[in-house]
């Protein structure tokens, strides 16, 4: 007898089950790979043959990380500077993108193509500096923040969306006495949850992610973020554990075992927030983009 259309399809179903588990299987690994690395004991790391849990569990990986003042001053100029830098950024790419969704806005054709052409070419990194240092942003908390107040593509996201928002309900705002600034925050925000949630993670991990500012603006070793100090501690793989602090050689600290932990620290929470937000990822896109 010969396969059966069902037999057929139930095979074709189980090689691509089967093809998705491998798949599944070879992103997710390397991430449970670094976090069971974390918190095994460095010097025991060092011997290899480590592949589904820790063989010598420990937390003084992370006790090393947390109570070097360098990291801790790190994580916490990263969590400010992604907490402000994304709060400032949605508001302000909001607040210009209403004002350009209403149609009879003058000059509206040459803002849009500022704004386009902007977002398509830059003036390199040289300009970007010396216009930086015109301001007075360099080795300031304000280099992380004010640069990115303005995102030109979800700009053009935005406008397309706030211009989807029916009429009547501005029209129906101004009749009971509202400006803009009150249709804007009571109406306009509300109704654009799914694109400011979108918007909020994109930029948060944008933030979260950012070092290239830190290298190359920033001289304050008070201000240097996570991500440059994880990348800082990588590339001087053969840094003398004595540089982590006296607890490091007591304890089997290595300069890999803080490296993984200091990955660790940085997926973390963009991991916890990504499944919270993930719904509104195509709504919040998809909704401004229908109509332009």
């Amino acid at each position: 007898m010969g396969i059966t259309t069902k037999q057929k399809d139930g095979l074709l179903d189980a090689a691509i089950y089967a093809i998705l588990f491998c798949i599944m299987m070879a992103t997710l690994y390397p991430f449970y790979y670094v976090l069971m690395i974390s918190f095994n004991k460095g010097t025991d790391s060092l011997l290899g043959g480590i592949y589904l849990w820790p063989r010598t569990f420990t937390l003084e990986n992370y006790a090393t990380f947390l109570s070097d003042p360098q990291w801790f001053k790190a994580l916490f100029v990263t969590v400010a500077r992604t907490g402000v830098g994304t709060f400032l950024g949605v508001m302000f790419t909001c607040l210009v993108a209403y004002g350009l969704s209403h149609r009879d806005l003058l000059f509206s054709k040459g803002y849009f193509t500022i704004i386009i052409f902007a977002t398509y070419f830059s003036g390199g990194l040289i300009p970007y500096y010396v216009v930086l240092r015109t301001l007075g942003l360099l080795n300031t908390f304000g280099v992380y923040v004010i640069p990115s107040m303005l995102s030109t593509f979800f700009l053009l996201i935005a406008v397309s969306f706030f211009r989807e928002i029916p009429l009547e309900l501005k029209e129906s705002a101004f009749m009971d006495g509202a400006n803009e600034f009150v249709i804007f925050y009571k109406i306009i925000i509300p109704v654009s949850m799914p694109l400011i949630a979108t918007m909020s993670l994109f930029m948060g991990v944008g933030q979260w992610n950012a070092w290239l500012d830190s290298a190359y603006f920033v001289q304050a070793d008070s201000l240097r973020t996570l991500t440059f100090r994880m990348m800082e501690i990588i590339n001087k793989s053969n840094i003398p554990i004595e540089s982590v602090g006296a607890a490091a050689s007591v304890s089997g600290v290595t300069n890999y075992s803080l490296q993984v932990t200091s990955m660790v620290v940085s997926i973390a929470p963009i991991v916890c927030v990504y499944p919270f937000l993930q719904k509104y990822f195509v709504k919040g896109i998809m909704l401004g983009s229908v109509k332009g």
